[in-house]
């Protein structure tokens, strides 16, 4: 995780982190994941370097103040902005879910609750709908406690961790 202790946080912001911990682990072929605020801002995220194929994928192209998570969660803040506004344009209603499918890895991104986002960035040989699946099933677990106090309270947590490493 990026804020790898959770000492000092509430029961909900625990539980948010231990589910995200969960989704990295238990699906094959994720190599970073992003929660994001409908702002765009980071609010929580993998440990990039958690897999060997992360880690070696990292290594060879580092980029970034925080590195992958920092730019995932700038690529899903505005891809999620990209296709609301193509929903509203089109009068398609909200969007659920977005997936990217590239020559060497997938972007998904899911609506959690009020605009925020849930962003995973896979391997080329993750299973889509594995990953699709698993990431309902956090956003289901994860979204009626994604309040306005537990996004501020995860927000300065990963700040109070930045700069306790800019050190």
């Amino acid at each position: 995780m990026t804020a790898p202790t959770t000492y000092g946080l509430s029961s909900e912001a625990r539980n948010l982190h231990w589910l995200l911990t969960n989704l990295v682990e238990e699906v094959p072929g994720i190599q970073s994941v992003a929660v994001v605020s409908s702002d765009g801002l980071l609010l929580l995220s993998s440990d990039p370097g958690h897999t060997e194929e992360a880690r070696q994928s990292r290594d060879a192209k580092r980029t970034g103040p925080r590195g992958s998570s920092a730019d995932l969660a700038t690529i899903v803040s505005g891809i999620g902005s990209l296709t609301v506004g193509a929903a509203k344009l089109l009068e398609f209603g909200g969007v659920k879910h977005t997936m990217v499918a590239m020559e060497e890895g997938s972007l998904f991104v899911m609506s959690i609750s009020d605009g925020s986002l849930l962003g995973v960035h896979g391997s080329a040989e993750c299973d889509m709908s594995v990953v699709a699946y698993h990431m309902a099933l956090f956003v289901g677990r994860a979204g009626h406690v994604l309040t306005p106090e537990l996004r501020s309270e995860l927000r300065k947590n990963l700040e109070a961790e930045s700069a306790g490493s800019d050190r």
